[in-house]
């Protein structure tokens, strides 16, 4: 945040602001300029340890392009401060007038094809269907009234997300969990109140196309999942683009597609007058219309038109619609603005914060975590592929070679990596490409590689209060040698 702060300083100072874009179309402009206005070039360069130069030529580059982009991944989101820092970025294309235009914009990175379809669903705590949320009482009723369901029937308040669901089942206050197409035992920081909370509940039911997994390991049911190829559906990745998926096999044994597994139980439970779908393309049915008139308005895509026409970028109103190649158009001449009252921007300032956890001197050095390119995610299925294996068949510490000399530790050595939560032993990769203080652990390996391979061993439960992810790019630590 100080870096981005500092950059918005020198557009300020260099007159390479967009002051009729500000004027026209964004609210608040004189707050950011009054908090950037702290952030000059030598208590940047002081926070980031940068050089003034490269602080200039990024701001410079940045306010003086014709277009420019801004692409982050997990390093911005997976912090206690995450969506400050996403605020910070949003600030500078405000400024700039960087949207709504080609080849400009803020662009997060997610980690999955379908993390854009999941959220446009409802698949988080606080949210419905159609970016409706859950605090939001004409929200709640539109959703109510669409289902047929009694008016109150939602809960007004959000249920609790993925940190706080594991600490309330480690304290019991969670009795049963259904888990579907991940693997927390491997993913979730902080490991041990992880499995404290699956050990604890009551009934512990596990969706994977994978058995055993690291999480599947604790359950007491598992539903053998089908993969993606084994079932049709559709998927929306980060431009908005809507893709059908054919089924391509039949499921191997018992598995199931995810909708057909919740139906079944739904009967069960005797709910199926609300269940009543015939097949995946009934859901999407049901589902864009639940998006009609809403930003992610799919009223106009079908089976047929996807599988005909190909992929489609919504907002798609009506069946005839060829699909949105670029929102907010409306900030620079006709077409839609923002989906704000008025269609302007909120300029929201921000002020530099430290992480949630900083190195101390029992805890010297500071460890991110993050992914390599052999591997994906927990390995269930990555990590049955020998040729990848051959690139990346184990975790490993990242660390610089005057880190390393001062604790008499050379390439390949065992190390241990100690934090306030946990302990994790492997070799050590010396490299000049990582910051003295700094060091890396990929994240992909869980406790079945061994009790000590699991880098969420390490991490820590902290999280961003709006956002709720969880702080997996920073935590304390200590490496030490491992003696034979």
């Amino acid at each position: 945040m100080a870096l981005l702060n500092g950059m918005f300083y020198l557009l300020l100072k260099h007159n390479l602001v967009d002051q009729a874009f500000i004027a026209n179309q964004t609210h608040d402009f004189a707050a950011v300029v009054a908090t950037v206005a702290a952030y000059t070039p030598d208590i940047v360069t002081k926070v980031c340890d940068i050089s003034e130069e490269d602080l200039f030529s990024a701001a410079l580059s940045f306010g003086r392009t014709q277009a420019a982009l801004s692409f982050w991944s997990m390093g911005l989101n997976q912090s206690t401060v995450g969506v400050q820092k996403n605020n910070a970025v949003i600030n500078l294309h405000l400024g700039t007038g960087q949207i709504g235009r080609p080849g400009s914009g803020p662009f997060s990175l997610t980690g999955q094809p379908n993390a854009m379809g999941g959220r446009e669903a409802g698949g988080l705590a606080h949210l419905l269907p159609g970016y409706r949320t859950v605090t939001n009482p004409d929200h709640r009723a539109e959703v109510e009234r669409f289902w047929g369901l009694p008016a109150g029937r939602i809960a007004a308040t959000p249920g609790l997300s993925a940190v706080e669901m594991f600490a309330a089942a480690a304290r019991g206050e969670i009795k049963a969990m259904w888990i579907m197409g991940t693997n927390p035992m491997v993913s979730m920081p902080n490991l041990d109140v992880v499995e404290a909370a699956l050990r604890k509940l009551e009934l512990l039911v596990v969706s994977d196309a994978y058995h055993p997994t690291d999480t599947s390991h604790y359950a007491h049911v598992v539903f053998p999942a089908a993969q993606w190829s084994e079932r049709e559906g559709i998927m929306t990745n980060s431009e908005r683009r809507i893709t059908y998926l054919p089924k391509l096999a039949e499921p191997v044994g018992e598995a199931l597609p995810d909708w057909q597994i919740v139906t079944r139980v739904a009967d069960a439970m005797g709910f199926a007058a609300d269940f009543t779908y015939a097949n995946a393309e009934t859901i999407l049915e049901e589902f864009k219309w639940l998006t009609q008139d809403r930003p992610c308005d799919y009223s106009g895509v079908s089976y047929v038109r996807l599988q005909t026409e190909g992929a489609l970028q919504w907002p798609l109103p009506v069946a005839d619609h060829p699909g949105t190649v670029r929102l907010y158009t409306g900030l620079h001449g006709e077409g839609p603005g923002l989906y704000t009252a008025d269609g302007r921007a909120n300029f929201i300032p921000v002020c530099h914060q430290a992480i949630g956890e900083t190195p101390d001197r029992d805890y010297p050095l500071l460890l991110t975590t993050g992914r390599v390119k052999n591997q994906w995610h927990t390995m269930t299925r990555t990590g049955k592929s020998p040729s990848l294996l051959k690139g990346a068949a184990e975790p490993f510490l990242e660390i610089h070679p005057d880190d390393a000399e001062w604790r008499q530790i050379a390439m390949d050595d065992l190390v241990e990596v100690t934090s306030r939560r946990g302990v994790v032993q492997v070799k050590a990769l010396l490299t000049p490409k990582i910051r003295r203080g700094v060091c890396f652990l990929p994240f992909h390996w869980g406790r079945m590689a061994g009790l000590h391979k699991a880098t969420n061993n390490l991490t820590t439960s902290a999280y961003d209060p709006v956002s709720k992810e969880p702080e997996l790019k920073a935590c304390a630590v200590q490496v030490s040698l491992v003696q034979p």
